[in-house]
């Protein structure tokens, strides 16, 4: 009971410091605002807090405050018995609205989400406009006619959506640190917002910084304004610096080259370093705390998730299907816990020294306390490495195989299993899609025989594949599926459609039990001493987020009272003058680039601090761990033969054909009395958006019909009548 208030009052917080941090937005367009923030920055000044750390706390820290509140919040969410939970009266914003095969698939809640963000910006620029043309003053370097000095204005307001937009941008991309955790939104569906921001960012930063330079050269002032760098005020070749930049890692990522072209646009992507500082010596320190939030947090995630990978492990065996996909298993802190749909990060040295890739876990922790596995499909050009690693090991036939070191980040996955509280679930998997599907049926069946609470007693598994071969990847389920007794309370039902074969010499029992076509290799692990931990607790990482902003403050503080002329010195050479304008505060005199990378300082120092303690506390984990698993182990890890075969006459195997959704839907809601179901979607996009489609017509009243589209499991929970989605 003290643990729910507790988690009630957290959540109150959270809401307030979120409505605050989106009123100062509102606000600071405002005349209103302006007159009075010169006035408490001024009042700052003298003082040891300086306005840089006014700026931080009141700009910044709201933010940073939402990530350590919302790390308790789920560190006490975790502790909770896990049990199903009613369902929520917003759901229905979560209903799939929009289905475009261009934009995605786009929820009620996601459209009130954009719909309000653009009326943030409409508010932002209307406003700054409105003052701007009021006051139109002419710039003494430039003459410029009217209609050009408005324009000018124009432009220069486009970089402040372009600054809107650079505030949330990594705020989607964070993984250990996730705020979207807190929505119960995955990392995989997040990217899509990541992706909108940047390409709107982008836009904004063109059109901000192409019409200045279009009226610099009708003015034909481009040649002394272009190159310049500024000692203070806006340092004009930094911003084209940052335009430059940013375009050129918004191109390399467009779909056309991040598909074919992996490692282009994945180191193109660090770039995103320079931009950054680039638009910090453009934009200036005021406006850099504005975005500040998402980069700090952001240098924090990459910095613990660096940690976590270190020391590296080493894969234990992998088993080959013949489809050319790769199961892998890797060892496992027993203590280690993570929910089904989890999603890790791995790189292979060997492959690639820089390269990330992330995978769906297929295992469960319930079930295997020591290993944990991922299922990946070998067709691009990393993954097909690996898979000629494998085999040529395969092929050797050698008494003692190679290890491959792997560094893993991770597992990343949700906070609450809300699937666990339909009464029936229908599961609809496309290809290398079912793999998380996997992990929730391993979840469901050790649960349901050991918990006290009701958890989905009837589960239809849509498997839709190319050849009748992928069926394979359901080896690791074959014991659930083919032997199902009257006394288990799993209900479980395969539907599998082969869409490129219209016949086949094997029944669909003789392919999940045929175990003959996977091939499995042990590799060597006396290179590796260290299993895999996962992250550290939400508390250590709230703990280190806390620090971090403090040291950061401090230094911040102590390089504005030693580098920075300060109020006092310039208070004790105004006393000695008698004019009445003296009174005013006097404008800081100190270069801006000098600021700026005091400011680049401060965090720097902050974030090596944060380092070396997040090394002691990494340390004094892997010294209490457990050994990890032996190679005898790994071996274990490989399914057996089933002898009992009672389950197996429901399943079905549908040849040459693709599934209708709507009759599949139909049937399963009467067979199962209309009561609450979930339904869970991963595989294409072709597959996933006509499920969508389906959805939207429940949720529009029609008694069929399909819904959405995300890179990642998808929940979406109907009635007779209506359908209800969520992630």
């Amino acid at each position: 009971m003290a643990n729910s208030i507790l988690l009630s009052i957290l959540k109150l917080l959270m809401v307030l410091i979120f409505a605050g941090w989106v009123s100062l937005w509102l606000l600071k367009p405002t005349n209103l605002w302006t007159r009075k923030w010169k006035g408490v920055e001024d009042s700052a000044r003298p003082t040891i807090f300086g306005y840089y750390g006014l700026d931080f706390a009141v700009y910044t820290f709201p933010v940073i405050s939402l990530a350590i509140i919302g790390l308790v919040y789920l560190n006490l969410l975790s502790k909770e018995t896990l049990r199903r939970k009613a369902s929520s009266s917003t759901t229905g914003f979560s209903n799939p609205v929009i289905v475009n095969s261009f934009i995605g698939i786009l929820s009620g809640i996601e459209i009130l989400w954009v719909f309000l963000f653009i009326l943030l910006l409409g508010w932002t620029y209307y406003t700054r406009i409105s003052n701007d043309f009021k006051k139109l003053m002419p710039i003494k370097l430039l003459k410029l006619n009217l209609w050009q000095l408005k324009y000018l204005r124009v432009a220069t307001r486009f970089g402040l959506l372009a600054e809107a937009c650079l505030a949330l941008l990594l705020l989607p991309i964070l993984r250990g640190l996730a705020l979207f955790q807190l929505l119960g939104i995955q990392f995989e569906a997040s990217v899509k917002y990541h992706i909108w921001l940047g390409t709107s960012m982008i836009f904004f930063a063109t059109v901000h910084g192409g019409s200045t330079l279009f009226i610099w050269g009708v003015s034909h002032h481009i040649q002394d304004e272009m190159w310049r760098w500024q000692k203070t005020g806006r340092i004009y070749l930094a911003g084209e610096m940052a335009l430059v930049t940013g375009l050129v890692i918004w191109i390399t990522s467009l779909p056309q080259i991040r598909r074919r072209r992996f490692e282009i646009f994945y180191y193109m992507h660090h770039l995103y370093i320079l931009f950054l500082i680039f638009f910090l010596f453009h934009a200036g320190d005021r406006h850099f705390y504005m975005v500040f939030p998402g980069i700090f947090l952001f240098g924090l995630d990459k910095l613990l998730r660096t940690i976590q990978s270190r020391p590296e492990t080493c894969i234990l065996s992998a088993r080959v299907f013949p489809n050319k996909a790769v199961e892998l298993f890797l060892p496992k802190d027993p203590r280690l816990k993570y929910a089904p749909t989890s999603v890790i990060y791995m790189k292979i040295p060997s492959i690639s020294k820089y390269q990330w890739h992330s995978f769906s876990l297929a295992s469960s922790s319930n079930v295997d306390d020591e290993v944990m596995s991922v299922i990946l499909k070998c067709e691009g050009g990393w993954t097909s490495s690996l898979y000629d690693m494998i085999q040529a090991e395969l092929d050797s036939n050698a008494d003692h195989m190679s290890s491959i070191r792997a560094a893993i980040e991770g597992p990343y996955g949700p906070a609450s299993l809300d699937f666990l509280r339909y009464d029936s679930l229908v599961l609809i998997a496309g290809g290398i899609g079912i793999t998380p599907f996997l992990s929730i049926l391993k979840e469901i069946a050790s649960v349901q025989s050991s918990s006290r609470h009701r958890f989905p007693t009837q589960i239809e598994l849509i498997y839709v594949v190319k050849k009748s071969q992928d069926i394979c990847l359901l080896n690791s389920i074959s014991s659930l599926l083919l032997n199902q007794s009257s006394s288990k309370q799993l209900n479980l039902r395969l539907k599998v459609f082969v869409t490129q074969e219209e016949r086949s010499s094997a029944s669909l029992r003789e392919l999940l039990n045929d175990l003959s076509v996977v091939r499995t290799v042990n590799f060597d692990t006396k290179l590796s001493n260290y299993a895999v931990h996962g992250l550290e607790s939400p508390l250590r990482m709230a703990a280190l987020t806390a620090l971090t902003s403090i040291v950061f403050l401090i230094f911040l503080m102590c390089f504005n009272n030693i580098f920075v002329s300060s109020e006092k010195s310039r208070g004790a050479a105004s006393e000695k003058m008698t004019v009445l304008s003296e009174k005013k505060v006097p404008k800081d005199k100190t270069p801006s680039s000098v600021v700026d990378i005091l400011l680049l300082s401060s965090f720097v120092i902050a974030i090596a601090c944060s380092t070396f303690l997040a090394f002691i506390l990494r340390w004094k984990r892997l010294t209490k761990s457990i050994p990890p698993v032996s190679q005898k182990r790994a071996k274990s890890t490989e399914p057996s033969q089933v002898e009992t075969m009672s389950g197996s006459e429901k399943h079905e195997i549908h040849l040459g054909g693709r599934p209708n959704f709507q009759d599949i839907f139909s049937k399963f809601r009467n067979e199962t009395g209309g009561s609450d179901i979930g339904v869970l979607v991963c595989g294409p996009e072709s597959i996933k958006e006509s499920v969508a489609s389906l959805c939207q017509l429940k949720s529009q009243g029609f008694n069929g019909g399909l819904a959405r589209a995300l890179p990642a499991p998808m929940v979406l929970a109907f009635s007779e009548w209506m359908c209800h989605g969520e992630f």
